[in-house]
């Protein structure tokens, strides 16, 4: 059994951005990485890089194409040819490439807002325009929900060379139902709109929940999606910064690949070598137990706001390590973000970098012990009865 209530001291480490981004007494609850050393299959393929001791050029091979093929077939009865999997620096690299590639001066990139900070930079880094599809807020005993306006999407999309999506979506933790995907996929499709499908947390599902990748829908959808995924998210190793592009069609993955060959964007070796182990199926015990302490940490966050913060509502994400606060009905007299960290000591993400509509709202990343939740959780109540009263 791993305990996920004993982690390491990650301030030793000088430069780690979560942990020393901010001065030393601000508890660090933004950046989306976990507080939990990778599964121990994961550190044995590097320690056994280590321990032979020669780092010289190492390219993907067949044998980590095979093993992300036979993992999305043990998920998702998918069968991907390992030809159709391309491994990348990370899915922003991937998305940035497929903009660069699939976009044009009169054909943008639609995203659906509020969503991962990331997407709202592509447009200045392949000089695209951004169309932005808000999802339509509701709120029901507190707790947020989220819909796509169809109208809305089909008007936007037509604008569009690509869709690209977030599901599990950052920060709202949305897993898009498989009716929705399928009437997201058809109007691209329609209006020949390529979609992206930005699926990093398809494995951090909360409550049992399952997934399905967009390009399962269908042979047809299949053929135009490209599916970005990595274990960087799920087995906490974002620093080794390796991911992967499923391509099937090969009309759309040799532009891919070219552009990647043309940016010379590799991944270094010991990425490649932890990603091998953790999508071996070595480290899915590992996970079982990870969800579950994930799972357990989600609903004490939404309990306690609920209980403690009446003026704040929060979603109950179905997915990811991540909670989403809603601060715009709490009559602070200034910016959320800069409301906690001033007076609770807590640095949470900033909602307005998720767009528009994430203003007044902060994210919280509970991947993390509970008594380090509950501790950040704490000092915000005590910010906020301060404020009130």
């Amino acid at each position: 059994m791993t305990n996920f209530n004993a982690v390491p001291d990650r301030r030793k480490n000088i430069n780690l951005t979560k942990w020393t981004a901010f001065p030393k007494d601000v508890l660090p609850m933004w950046v989306a990485d976990m507080d939990f050393p990778a599964p121990k299959p994961v550190l044995n393929a590097l320690h056994k890089r280590l321990d032979h001791g020669v780092f010289g050029y190492e390219m993907p091979g067949r044998v980590l194409q095979e093993t992300v093929s036979a993992r999305m077939e043990r998920l998702y009865g998918w069968k991907v040819n390992p030809e159709s999997v391309l491994t990348i620096p990370g899915i922003v690299s991937g998305f940035n490439v497929a903009a660069r590639v699939f976009c044009s001066p009169r054909k943008g990139m639609a995203i659906q807002t509020p969503v991962y900070n990331e997407f709202h930079e592509v447009k200045n880094n392949a000089g695209i325009s951004q169309i932005n599809i808000p999802l339509v807020k509701s709120i029901k005993k507190n707790i947020l929900h989220y819909e796509i306006d169809w109208d809305l999407f089909e008007r936007r999309v037509k604008k569009a060379g690509i869709f690209l999506l977030c599901n599990p979506h950052n920060p709202l933790g949305i897993i898009f139902p498989r009716k929705d995907l399928a009437r997201m996929a058809e109007i691209c499709i329609k209006h020949k709109a390529l979609i992206v499908s930005d699926e990093i947390h398809s494995e951090l599902l909360l409550d049992g929940n399952k997934f399905a990748p967009m390009a399962k829908i269908s042979r047809e959808v299949e053929k135009h999606t490209i599916t970005l995924i990595a274990p960087s998210k799920t087995f906490n190793i974002p620093g080794l910064f390796c991911g992967f592009a499923i391509i099937p069609n090969k009309e759309l993955r040799e532009p891919f690949e070219k552009e990647m060959r043309n940016l010379r964007l590799h991944v270094a070796s010991m990425g490649l070598h932890a990603a091998n182990a953790a999508f071996s199926g070595k480290c899915d015990g590992w996970l079982r137990e990870l969800l579950a302490h994930l799972t357990d940490n989600r609903d004490f966050l939404v309990e306690y706001v609920t209980k403690y913060m009446p003026g704040v509502r929060t979603t109950k994400p179905d997915a990811t390590y991540l909670g989403w606060l809603d601060f715009t009905q709490s009559g602070l007299e200034e910016p959320p973000f800069e409301f906690f960290k001033e007076k609770a000591r807590v640095a949470l993400s900033d909602g307005k970098i998720f767009g528009k509509e994430g203003e007044g709202h902060l994210r919280i990343n509970f991947g993390t012990t509970r008594s380090l939740l509950q501790e950040g959780l704490e000092r915000m109540k005590n910010a906020l009865d301060a404020f009130y009263f």
